[in-house]
């Protein structure tokens, strides 16, 4: 009958600062999925009035869902009032600039009393109805008395003289009601909003690394979901008969879908919300995590698809099959690290030919070892690796494989007080591509040199950390959401001390930073670790630097960041990432992110697999203001975190051509699982500049028009490609690309996949034939025949 509206319609209203594309994706489709199953609708209008900051991927993301129009509320405060005084709170947002008019979609900003009405007004946020208090409609009380409001909006109201009539309308309506106006709005072009401040000095950026570990975990459980859909769907397509039960493994990648969605609420992935609820999704998470590894190691096992390798008497507790799954629709040449209780090994392919390896003793614990292995996957397939183990070196190096074995050289500790005469003795650490040099007299990095470009950059890396004011009466403070620090940074450490592991496959620095406790003792309080691939020949990409850190628990009220300076110039202005979609210019007035795009012969970038203010990897505080003591929004967060960066120093033009890619590579890692069996399929390759955003298996039934439940739908596949690159940024990546899906059936579908898009048009003769364009996202249902995949 249209009496009830839908709007937004994700699993939650999202955060858009911190979340990854991925992750938007899943919840908005989970969201109208549900919508659509159980009422045969799908939301046309946004509702975004409580993120802290408003993206300009958002408005992309549903401008191709098929949205009418885009809502947001929370912009920074001076920039609200000078739009309020310019009339210019409603726009046309162009928030893809290679997509331009494909993408726009009219967008409504609400006032400065956002989802409230001013409280000195008649019909106040205490009247009718208010966000926070008590729906009163469609009749008043019987006594005619609003407990604890006051007038309601009534023709008291609506009799002056102010040529408006005021009433409680849907998005829809008041959308409706704009149209019709037939006005000329302003065009925004693809900036964003953000970061957000609600006032001076209050900045709402510290959310971007509060919570270290839930945002990690997040991060790991999309990636787990990304390889669970896309093996579950293979699977599916080339054994439609197989034993894993469907009902089984649906439930489990269901099950991991919620958690995934649930966890991007604005007030979840952020870190805003109080211990007990950021336990509330840890728990979700890593239960679901658990059923995505029992789904991924029952289709690993399966006996019927196993190609193997026979082991005639093989000593089992010596030796161990890894199944190796690229979860990417690429080919790729990369090392992975498989922990072993064992200091000697060997490692064989399935045709029993040996594996570069590496093995060395693990930084983080003195009973383990990294084994690090040279591996060559196809897309969307499983590799199977057998490792041999030995307590004992092997007598013959000609019979004992090509596993290196790394050992440490360590170097002494250098306490600040002692630097004097620092950069006269300069170590050198080589890879193909990069010269590391490390000042001996610190520790501490001291230039890089790519040696491709033969340019060396003077690069040094420290911890400094801010403490933080916690009493209110003494000044602006910091809490989940704000950062707010209480003076200069000031060095988080008072000595280093440094190994070096040389390897043939990976060379890793080891720093490790301490604070002095007593005299005779220091703890430590941070680690670092610098990986250096070897680039083999042209199989693996040695561009990035990957550096992990291991820090916490810190004191209350410390801030610890790592503070990066470089000779390059900036002229002021950087590039930071926008929900994994678009990069985003930044000039030297905006808070800093991620990655820095240096104006210069070479381009510095910094990928994570997680997300972090601009170098802040750990908080811990609390504070005493009311707001955050009533709901125990408390950051007392004592845990160890350990982010990793990937830092690459490339040419601008190679750096524009591999950045998004180590991007998606680095959230995306092949999944390594310890199994006896696999099955096997043939890969799955697209080309460099498209990406597989998704191939899973709904599930929905579609049944709402009958009134009856169906058996889910296992053939129906959801696929969506994106194209990485922006128009114009690489001559030849950039272009629009025309590919054959080869699929039995195949229909276009809005990015939410709720409804067909209006907008769409038929295909051609050739029906199965896609162009895809610079930055374009595109969505089917698809039916494959497996003899063509």
């Amino acid at each position: 009958e249209g009496r009830l509206e839908f709007v937004l319609g994700g699993q939650v209203m999202p955060d858009e600062a911190v979340t990854d594309l991925d992750d938007l994706l899943v919840q908005m489709t989970e969201g109208h999925g549900f919508l659509f199953e159980t009422f045969g609708v799908r939301p046309r209008f946004s509702w975004g009035v409580d993120p802290f900051g408003a993206s300009a991927a958002a408005p992309v993301l549903f401008a191709l869902a098929g949205f009418d129009g885009h809502l947001i509320s929370r912009i920074d405060y001076d920039l609200k009032d000078s739009m309020q005084k310019t009339k210019k709170l409603q726009f046309v947002w162009r928030g893809s600039a290679s997509l331009q008019e494909r993408q726009q979609i009219f967008t409504h900003t609400m006032d400065q009393f956002s989802y409230c009405t001013p409280s000195y007004l008649p019909f106040s946020n205490r009247s009718g109805f208010y966000w926070n208090g008590v729906a009163l409609f469609p009749d008043p009380p019987k006594d005619g008395v609003y407990p604890n409001m006051s007038l309601p909006i009534t023709k008291e109201t609506n009799s002056k003289d102010l040529g408006v009539t005021v009433r409680y309308a849907t998005l829809a309506e008041y959308f409706r009601a704009v149209h019709d106006a037939d006005l000329v709005w302003e065009v925004r072009g693809s900036e964003d909003f953000l970061p957000y401040s609600t006032e001076s000095h209050q900045a709402w950026t510290g959310f971007y690394a509060s919570r270290n570990i839930l945002k990690g975990v997040a991060r790991r459980a999309s990636a787990q979901l990304h390889a669970a859909e896309t093996l579950f769907t293979l699977y599916r397509i080339n054994y439609p008969d197989g034993p894993v039960t469907k009902d089984w493994a649906l439930a489990k990648l269901k099950a991991l879908r919620w958690a995934v969605s649930e966890v991007q609420h604005h007030d979840g992935i952020t870190g805003t919300e109080s211990p007990k609820v950021a336990d509330m999704y840890l728990q979700h998470l890593t239960q679901a995590m658990m059923g995505g590894e029992e789904l991924l190691a029952a289709i690993f096992l399966l006996p019927e698809c196993h190609s193997g390798i026979i082991l005639a008497g093989a000593r089992h507790d010596l030796e161990q099959y890894v199944i190796v799954y690229n979860p990417l629709a690429w080919n790729i040449s990369t090392v992975i690290n498989v922990t072993v209780t064992f200091p000697f090994a060997r490692v064989f392919d399935e045709s029993r030919r040996p594996v570069p390896a590496q093995i060395q003793r693990s930084a983080l614990s003195n009973v383990t070892y990294d084994l690090f292995i040279l591996a060559d996957l196809e897309g969307l397939q499983q590799t199977k690796y057998l490792i041999s183990f030995s307590e004992k070196p092997c007598p013959l190096k000609s019979k004992c494989g090509s596993t290196f074995e790394a050992k440490e050289v360590h170097f002494e500790t250098r306490s600040i007080r002692d630097w004097k005469k620092v950069g006269s003795r300069l170590l050198p650490v080589l890879s193909e591509c990069y010269k590391l040099m490390f000042d001996q007299d610190t520790n501490l990095l001291h230039s890089i040199t790519h040696l491709q470009d033969k340019r060396r950059v003077r690069v040094t890396q420290d911890f400094w950390e801010y403490r933080a004011n916690g009493d209110v009466k003494a000044g602006p403070i910091s809490d989940n959401y704000i950062f707010s620090a209480n003076g200069s940074a000031v060095r988080a450490y008072e000595a280093v001390r440094m190994e070096i592991v040389p390897g043939d496959i990976i060379t890793e620095i080891r720093q490790y930073f301490y604070r002095w406790v007593a005299a005779t003792a220091f703890f430590l309080i941070h680690s670092r670790s610098n990986h250096l691939s070897q680039c083999f020949g042209s199989k693996v990409r040695c561009h990035g630097l990957e550096q992990t850190y291991s820090l916490g628990p810190l004191p209350v009220n410390a801030e610890v960041v790592l503070r990066t300076s470089s000779s390059l110039k900036s002229d002021r202005t950087l590039y930071t990432d926008n929900n994994g979609y678009q990069m985003m210019k930044r000039t030297h007035r905006d808070a800093l992110f991620l990655k820095r795009k240096l104006l210069s012969l070479l381009q510095q970038s910094c990928l994570t697999p997680r997300c972090h203010r601009t170098v802040m990897l750990h908080r811990r505080l609390w504070n005493n203001l009311p707001w955050n003591l009533g709901y125990n929004l408390t950051l007392n967060d004592s845990s160890v975190v350990r982010p990793t960066l990937h830092v690459m120093l490339a040419s601008k033009s190679v750096a524009a051509k591999i950045y998004q890619r180590e991007a998606i590579e680095l959230q995306h890692r092949p999944v390594v699982m310890p199994v006896d069996l696999s099955p096997h399929a043939r890969a799955v390759v697209l080309p460099p500049n498209l990406h597989l955003l998704s191939l899973s298996i709904p599930g929905w039934n579609y049944s709402v028009r009958s009134g009856q439940l169906r058996e889910p739908d296992y053939d129906r596949v959801l696929l969506r490609i994106m194209h990485l690159f922006e128009e114009g940024e690489d001559p030849e990546l950039s272009k629009p690309l025309t590919i054959n899906l080869k699929v039995a059936a195949l229909q276009l579908m809005c990015s939410g996949a709720s409804g067909t898009c209006r907008s769409s048009r038929r295909f051609g003769d050739d029906p199965f034939s896609v162009t895809i364009s610079a930055k374009e996202i595109r969505t089917f249902f698809v039916s494959f025949n497996s003899r063509n995949l």
